[in-house]
């Protein structure tokens, strides 16, 4: 579905991502892991044509996308849920779903998808006419991922949604990952610091080293690598 092929990209004179090539099969959830700075988030702002490749080439469904502007590369199927969250704070829930579906002209499926969404998180269904800004961390994080779901994503791009969350959520949004994969079908591309959980839930795992792929294979093979359990999973 996705393939990104030798992608060389660059901040000014500073090589952040070296030859990079990642695989994305339709219907997986594949996680990509590294330690900070590694280029994770780098690769997901290549993906989207925010910060676009040098050298590669990224095609998604067999057609190159290096050279599309992001909102193009949005109306081809490929949303990101950005690190930190980045809502609307000073809308409503409500507010921020319909700025998810702004690109579509469905409206029936647009009520069908928020009566989806309200579904996966019951919590932002009470919380509809609430500012976004006033959410708690978690909420916030729901809301990110409920406004990329209402562009009716084909790749959902997760740049650390863990991030800053307390553990008894992080599980109830992995789960929640879980499930928009498998009712949905939607493919998956996972950035994450928390190895040990994205791996779990993952089916196969790439792992990013100074820009640089330097392992990949089945996620649950990953979780077994010593040099993985050594430098990710603190074990």
């Amino acid at each position: 579905m996705l393939r990104l092929q030798n992608i060389q990209t660059y901040y000014g004179n500073i090589q952040a991502l070296k030859d990079v090539t990642i695989d994305i099969e339709e219907g997986e959830i594949v996680t990509l892991i590294g330690a900070n700075g590694a280029g994770k988030t780098t690769t997901l702002m290549s993906i989207c044509g925010i910060t676009p490749p040098r050298k590669g080439e990224i095609a998604f469904k067999g057609s190159r996308i290096h050279q599309l502007k992001p909102e193009s590369i949005v109306q081809l199927g490929i949303c990101q849920v950005p690190e930190g969250r980045r809502i609307f704070p000073g809308m409503t829930v409500l507010e921020n779903l319909d700025m998810g579906a702004f690109l579509r002209k469905d409206k029936a499926a647009i009520k069908t998808d928020l009566d989806m969404v309200f579904d996966l998180f019951p919590i932002l269904d009470q919380r509809r006419s609430q500012l976004g800004g006033t959410l708690s961390g978690g909420e916030q994080q729901m809301l990110a991922i409920s406004r990329a779901l209402m562009a009716r994503p084909r790749l959902l791009l997760l740049d650390e949604p863990s991030l800053g969350l307390a553990p008894l959520i992080i599980q109830q949004i992995f789960e929640i990952i879980k499930k928009i994969n498998e009712e949905s079908g939607t493919t998956i591309f996972l950035v994450e610091q928390n190895a040990n959980q994205a791996l779990k839930l993952a089916h196969r795992g790439y792992v990013m080293e100074n820009g640089r792929i330097t392992l990949v294979d089945k996620a649950s093979v990953l979780l077994e690598n010593d040099a993985v359990k050594k430098a990710y999973l603190g074990l």
